[in-house]
């Protein structure tokens, strides 16, 4: 921004000393007095190119117009030609005086334009020194507009910077009180969590243990897996509680991520603890994932192998995760039970959070019953949104 400025400045300056130089080079006097002519051309170029210095030179540039006019304006009046004083140049430098410089200095410099604008009308007798009138509207337009149309331009660009710089106040304390909204409610359900579900589970598990411990040796075979393997759910049940907890809290670290596809041999241990025997296929070689397509993966076969072992026959299913170029594709296979549960609905909840969580990265489910087995396929788009 600071260069754009500049370089505009530069081209002002440049138009301004080319139009003066050219407006008094073609009013005739040149030709009468050459050698004062080409030095008051000089003073008007140099005056006129350093409009391009910096802002804090403006007041000096201003008074250095109001002098090279003067001495241009004497110069005319001198030899017959009627003078000039409000040229490009002189009003460019109110208009920069206004606009870069402020308290006593800046009403200085405004004073010293109108009074070299009131001077030059007196000292080359122009029809505007025989009427005050006509001489304080010279002087005010000269010498007072552009500076106060200066002062204008910057309260205007300040009035608009604070108002940006107030409604990015206002956003951040919106996006600051939205943050804590949002921590507290996260808060709120984690306590929820922990109140309600945490203890049950750890109750289950205890009892689960407690009664696989009492059965002693003589016990059934299949009673004691079945308890073994709610012992192990609830204790894999209380692992992910408290790392849901943990991220609702915000004290997820490193090495407590959320699970991923690499952590689906641990799921399916727990699966065949409680009687089912899983087939794993893997196809393709596998890649990195974005974290959170990961654990949208992960969610999904828990919740493939949950349906198979709830509404299958719970004896097997077959787990096929294959890596593509641009997608990974589940495929879950189960026999049907004998005889579905009449109280479940058509279409169970378990299929419906699959839907949800393939939504949220523009997958896509498919499902249905296929003679004797029911099938589950997902196809996700790695980098999905």
């Amino acid at each position: 921004m600071s260069r754009s400025l500049a370089r505009q400045s530069v081209v002002v300056a440049v138009v301004a000393a080319l139009i003066d130089a050219v407006v008094l080079g073609l009013c005739g006097v040149f030709a009468v007095a050459p050698w004062q002519t080409v030095a008051a051309l000089a003073g008007i170029v140099a005056a006129d190119l350093a409009l391009a210095a910096p802002p804090r030179t403006a007041g000096v540039v201003a008074v250095v117009q109001v002098a090279v006019r003067l001495l241009a304006a004497l110069l005319l009046h001198r030899h017959g030609f009627p003078a000039r004083f409000a040229d490009v140049g002189f009003l460019v430098a109110g208009y920069r005086a206004g606009a870069w410089l402020s308290g006593p200095k800046s009403v200085l410099t405004m004073l010293a334009l109108c009074g070299g604008v009131a001077s030059a009308h007196l000292l080359t007798d122009s029809s505007a020194a025989h009427d005050w009138r006509l001489l304080l509207a010279s002087t005010v337009s000269a010498g007072c507009v552009p500076w106060l149309v200066g002062r204008y331009t910057t309260a205007r660009g300040a009035y608009i910077a604070d108002l940006e710089q107030q409604a990015q106040l206002r956003q951040q304390e919106h996006r600051a009180a939205l943050e804590r909204a949002v921590t507290d409610e996260r808060a709120a359900i984690a306590r929820d969590l922990h109140d309600v579900i945490s203890h049950h589970v750890s109750a289950i598990g205890i009892h689960a243990g407690a009664a696989r411990l009492a059965m002693g040796d003589d016990a059934g075979t299949a009673a004691t897996r079945s308890l073994a393997a709610v012992e192990s759910s609830s204790r894999a049940a209380m692992v992910d509680l408290r790392r849901q907890l943990d991220l609702l809290h915000g004290r997820e670290d490193e090495g407590q991520r959320q699970p991923g596809l690499a952590e689906i041999d641990g799921l399916i241990e727990h699966v065949r603890a409680a009687g089912l025997d899983v087939e794993v296929i893997e196809r393709g070689t596998a890649v990195e994932l974005p974290e959170s397509l990961n654990i949208t993966l992960y969610r999904i076969v828990q919740e493939m192998l949950t349906n198979a072992l709830r509404h299958g026959d719970g004896t097997h299913a077959r787990l096929e995760v294959e890596y593509l170029p641009k997608r990974v594709v589940l495929r879950a296979t189960n026999p049907l039970a004998p005889e579905p549960a009449t109280a479940e609905p058509s279409v169970p909840r378990g299929l419906a959070g699959i839907r949800r969580r393939a939504e949220l990265f523009d997958g896509e489910l498919d499902y249905g019953q296929n003679g004797t087995h029911w099938h589950t396929t997902v196809s996700l788009p790695i980098g999905g949104s």
